[in-house]
């Protein structure tokens, strides 16, 4: 029996699922946590990495590995492969102004056709002029630029300052789409605008093969950015969008064509696909906030929202607590509309929470779809997407039916996905368990009530 390991190293821990090469049953797991902050030393994702594969019991007896992480992250290494300074993360907001500065130069239409998507403060061009501009000292030193599973996957094949053998820097289509220079149409960098941002050109990962087997103590993947892991974990074929409930919200669907627009990232998948995604900064922390003000567990949050009717009686919650993404205001914060002395209960409150971080994932939807995509079926993942409310309300504000995969780690399981296509040459067709369909029963009020209060 082969084994093929899968890791997942998001912004909050690392995960790693070992998973039977033919049936894909999980065999063991293991984990580790990762500092908090939206900097952060690549260091230490080394050091959960190594922590992980020990918690999940070692890789003697596995056969191939690859690695998914959280994308846009900046990775910025010298002349000798030692990182310059702290990773600056997808959430890290502080290259708003670049982003605003570089569509001024370039055009946000421009943007769209010669990368398929729109920068924004999450994407690495735009932490690249941040850094041109704030640190132009590290950014004069910088000698190559690396995503974080990428260079995850380079220090685990052995490569570092020990050995900075910058040709066997590899990273995948999927991760390479979120950079904001790499044109997902073409498959080729667009170094004019690499150059732009940083000020100088650099080395850039080989962008590998979807099945492509990279040499290492195993079988190595080309690893895969966190949603297009995700998506090789549950199987998305056309026609499904995938809707994920973690610290930050997704959507995002399995297409064969690429999509160029200025709102949806037009990014690829990890399967030679394509993967067109709207992301929001504000999930499942917007449930934190509103138990935590009211005292209550998850689950009471749940039973508080059922108590009261779709719509909350007119109160809604624009979820907007760290700034937001999708639309693009990093600087805008929380708001609570249709305050009455009616309306004003914590059932209310409740419901509200559900609701509008819901309504701001089906804006992004909707933004999926006027992008071309038509959606059969929405699959609901992330640890919010097991709350039974979160499950009923999303029956609700969504018109397309939604099911909800049985829960586990679809990222780091489709980075064992792709582990085995590397060590097989075949991409395997394993089952993916459902946890329920809630029944349909949209309310377009809820909708309607979201909408009224839309920033301009």
């Amino acid at each position: 029996m082969a084994l093929v390991a899968g890791v997942d190293s998001s912004t909050q821990s690392c995960k790693v699922v070992i998973r039977d090469a033919d049936s894909g049953e999980v065999v063991r797991s293991g984990r580790a946590t990762h500092p908090a902050g939206t900097e952060v030393d690549p260091e230490a994702w080394w050091v959960a990495l190594q922590a992980a594969i020990a918690d999940a019991g070692g890789l003697d007896d596995v056969s191939a590995v690859a690695i998914a992480g959280q994308q846009h992250g900046m990775v910025i290494l010298d002349a000798t492969g030692a990182v310059i300074r702290p990773a600056l993360l997808w959430n890290d907001t502080r290259s708003a102004q670049a982003a605003l500065d570089l569509i001024a130069e370039v055009g946000a239409e421009a943007f769209a056709e010669r990368t398929g998507s729109v920068p924004v403060a999450s994407f690495t061009l735009t932490k690249l002029r941040w850094l041109r501009d704030a640190e132009p000292e590290s950014a004069a030193r910088v000698h190559a630029v690396a995503l974080p599973h990428d260079w995850l996957t380079w220090r685990l094949r052995g490569y570092g300052v020990a050995d900075p053998n910058f040709d066997e820097l590899v990273t995948d289509r999927s991760d390479a789409s979120g950079t904001s220079y790499w044109n997902p149409t073409t498959g080729e960098y667009d170094r004019g605008l690499l150059e732009l941002a940083l000020g100088h050109d650099a080395i850039l990962p080989r962008v590998g093969s979807p099945s492509e087997q990279l040499s290492g103590p195993w079988v190595v993947g080309v690893g895969a950015g966190d949603n297009a892991g995700a998506a090789l974990g549950l199987g998305a074929a056309p026609g499904d969008v995938v809707v994920s409930i973690g610290t930050s919200g997704t959507v995002f669907a399995v297409t064969p064509s690429p999509v160029n627009d200025t709102t949806v990232a037009g990014f690829a998948d990890a399967s030679g696909n394509f993967l067109p995604l709207v992301a929001t900064l504000n999930a499942a922390r917007v449930l934190d906030s509103i138990a935590g003000l009211l005292g209550v567990t998850h689950d009471e949050l749940g039973e508080l929202a059922l108590t009261a009717s779709p719509g909350a009686d007119g109160l809604v919650l624009q979820p907007y607590f760290e700034g937001e993404r999708t639309p693009n205001l990093p600087t805008a914060t929380a708001s609570l509309f249709g305050m009455t002395l009616a309306s004003t209960s914590r059932p209310n409150l409740a419901r509200a929470a559900i609701e509008g971080m819901l309504c701001a994932l089906a804006d992004g939807l909707a933004a999926v779809e006027r992008a071309g995509v038509v959606p059969s079926r929405i699959l609901l993942i992330g640890g919010a997407a097991q709350n039974p409310a979160v499950q009923a309300i999303a029956a609700q504000v969504f018109e397309v039916p939604v099911t909800v995969p049985t829960p586990g780690e679809y990222v780091a399981l489709g980075a064992a996905r792709q582990a085995a296509w590397a060590l097989s040459g075949t991409l395997p067709d394993w089952p993916v368990a459902q946890a329920g369909s809630p029944v349909p029963d949209y309310r377009p009020i809820i909708r309607q009530q979201y909408a009224a209060h839309a920033v301009p």
